[in-house]
């Protein structure tokens, strides 16, 4: 359906998560994947979705000239936001336990931003989902840690994992939002694309 609406577009993804390109295979959208190497540095002074709307726009412009005319790249950020404070990517396994700990018996906020540029216009949208934790035992942070090596996700879990199926006891928003994409937002953005 999406597909044909953007025959005359080229969408490109710029990013190496691979629970968003399977986001986009699952919406039946063709697209490329092309990656630029971006270190992800903000203001201090940003807070929650400010962080995220910045670093999407961030990799988008990192993308600078080399656009064409039908072409839509699409970027995307991700943070865990909990008491005023941004989680992303754990540094090592440490780090990651600490994470985990601060997120136990606790509701955090899951934010999204995606960043749509072409040639003519860049737009972000964003969606925030909050999540609420059951108290973690450290044994089970040390199993999670050990087996599923969370090291590449913002605020050391992945919903879809094994933590999330025996921590998780509610969740307020979109889930795809908490794996990585809002796809419903995106869904609905692209289907409005002119």
């Amino acid at each position: 359906m999406l597909r044909d609406k953007l025959k005359g577009y080229k969408i490109i993804l710029a990013s190496g998560s691979p629970r968003r390109q399977q986001f986009f295979k699952d919406l039946d959208l063709d697209f490329e994947i092309r990656l630029k190497d971006i270190e992800e540095i903000y203001p201090d002074n940003l807070q929650g979705v400010e962080i995220t709307n910045y670093l999407a726009q961030l990799k988008a412009n990192a993308f600078g000239e080399e656009l064409v005319a039908n072409e839509i790249l699409v970027t995307s950020d991700t943070i865990v936001w909990l008491n005023n404070k941004a989680l992303g990517k754990p540094k090592d396994y440490d780090d990651a336990f600490t994470i985990l700990k601060l997120l136990s018996n606790e509701t955090h906020e899951v934010i999204t931003s995606v960043c749509f540029k072409t040639i003519k216009k860049m737009e972000t949208i964003f969606d925030v989902t909050k999540v609420t934790f059951n108290e973690l035992s450290d044994e089970a942070i040390h199993y999670y840690l050990k087996n599923y090596k969370p090291f590449d996700k913002a605020g050391a879990y992945g919903i879809q994992e094994w933590i999330g199926l025996i921590g998780i006891t509610r969740i307020d928003g979109s889930y795809t939002n908490v794996v990585g994409l809002p796809t419903e937002k995106v869904y609905q953005y692209l289907s409005n694309y002119d």
